[in-house]
């Protein structure tokens, strides 16, 4: 695909990054010549200095010929006045917008084509927020992932020393595990390396193991795998910009929060909009401060300010006095590979949570979801299986009938029931297909209208697994 990118920041960068190894053509476009001078010197881009919301810019972009537009500017204003001159002058299919006020935007029907005309929005300060509710929801956790809107869970655990596993191949875990109940551990990593998980695998402590399950089961199979932590309770927060706020926002309905923010007037305007959090104005990374609000009595210390620098410090210093858990934001990937399992339990990166959604837009053949792995790793994709046997590859196939992808395998399946079935929807009993998560076998038979996960230890395989999920000419 030719692509053209519209900003060089951390998720511009990250979309290029992930789009380059693929084969495609793209350009980058911002108005920061360091930035992007930075980038063609590590990616094999085209870049071009200026102001993306004028025409002429574009133009020297290749826009006129361009598949895809993916605007992640800084400025909504910038990325939507792209977006409609894509559309309107360039013709170009598709459009997809960064937008921090992508909730309310959407409400007045702007993003049609008949106004700034963006195929797709993409508003990733709220991406990251609900990743960190997840992660709260399951302390033990280092990355909480979902698939087939939200009926299968992924969730990446490190392998503790003692745990029913550690030590123990992993067709043990059937054992461990109650009738009816069916997992998968669909990936591991040992140190930096990925791991083909098979049933003679062994389990080693330190491993980072992602297990997946239905949603309605994932809890019991932790339960049953590993030992669980203490519900959260009690969560301080280190930064009121954008993402702490809207963190605490999400949180306070459900735990007792505390909100950090050194910048008076900015600590006085979100304490006014919220609801049920405490809003403190200081340093976070004042030993004195975090020891007045007993940040030993806390589960959870999240780190969410701008600088990267004070967020490890922050969050070192937290789990030094006594914190349970900390968590840190950090834009750099080469920071939160380098602190995460040290004093800091997990280093996010928010450009690698919030990609996952555009890059489903940009994957060919019907991908539904994209999630990344250890800070883009791997990837997870969610595809829609389409077409029969004569038009597709997988179709009325046995998965051990299916080519083999090294590196890639399908770890579950979501089919939706033939028959419609009694279940409840918002208070009411109404008659309603049902879906089952069916976790494979080598003898399972891949069906139209399944949605497979496909996990892929490496960006060189995802090509290949795309194109064994597409259809031929001929079922259109």
């Amino acid at each position: 695909m030719k692509i053209v990118i519209l900003g060089a920041g951390q998720v511009g960068a990250s979309v290029a990054e992930a789009l380059v190894s693929e084969a495609n053509d793209i350009t980058l476009v911002d108005q920061d010549a360091a930035a992007l001078g930075h980038l063609a010197n590590h990616l094999d881009v085209r870049t071009v200095c200026g102001n993306a919301a004028l025409p002429d810019v574009l133009r020297q972009a290749g826009i006129e010929d361009a598949d895809l537009l993916v605007a992640v500017a800084q400025s909504d204003q910038t990325n939507l006045v792209a977006c409609t001159m894509a559309r309107r002058l360039f013709n170009v299919p598709t459009r997809i917008a960064r937008l921090r006020a992508a909730d309310e935007l959407a409400r007045e029907g702007l993003f049609s084509e008949d106004n700034f005309a963006v195929t797709h929005a993409i508003c990733p300060e709220q991406e990251v927020t609900d990743y960190i509710a997840r992660l709260v929801a399951f302390p033990e956790a280092l990355q909480v992932l979902e698939f087939a809107a939200g009926q299968v869970t992924l969730v990446g655990v490190l392998a503790i020393e003692g745990g029913l596993l550690v030590g123990k191949p992993i067709q043990a875990m059937r054992d461990h595990l109650p009738t009816g109940v069916e997992a998968r551990i669909a990936a591991i990593f040992r140190g930096h390396a990925p791991l083909e998980p098979t049933g003679k695998t062994v389990l080693k402590s330190g491993d980072e193991v992602f297990l997946l399950a239905a949603t309605r089961h994932i809890r019991l199979v932790l339960q049953e795998l590993r030992r669980s932590l203490q519900p959260v309770r009690r969560i301080m927060i280190a930064g009121g910009g954008n993402i702490g706020k809207r963190v605490a926002r999400t949180l306070e309905k459900g735990y007792q929060v505390k909100l950090i923010e050194h910048t008076e007037a900015r600590a006085q305007l979100i304490a006014a909009q919220l609801d049920n959090t405490l809003v403190l104005t200081g340093e976070a990374t004042d030993e004195h401060l975090l020891a007045e609000e007993n940040i030993d009595e806390m589960d959870l210390f999240l780190a969410l300010t701008n600088d990267d620098e004070d967020n490890i410090m922050a969050a070192s210093l937290a789990k030094r006095l006594g914190c349970k858990r900390v968590l840190a934001l950090i834009n750099r990937r080469a920071y939160a590979d380098m602190v995460q399992g040290g004093p800091i339990d997990i280093g996010l990166s928010p450009a690698q949570v919030s990609i996952g959604s555009l890059l489903a837009h940009v994957r060919h053949g019907d991908v539904v979801r994209v999630h990344s792995l250890r800070r883009g790793a791997a990837e997870a994709l969610e595809l829609v299986v389409h077409g029969n046997q004569e038009t597709s590859k997988v179709v009325g196939r046995r998965i051990d009938q299916l080519p083999a992808i090294k590196g890639a395998h399908i770890a579950t399946i979501v089919r939706r029931n033939p028959e419609k079935q009694v279940v409840a929807r918002e208070g009411f009993l109404v008659e309603d297909y049902v879906s089952q998560v069916v976790i494979p076998h080598h003898d399972t038979v891949i069906e139209e209208g399944d949605h497979v996960v496909v996990f892929c230890t490496g960006k060189a395989q995802i090509a290949e697994v795309e194109r064994l999920f597409m259809v031929s000419a001929g079922y259109f």
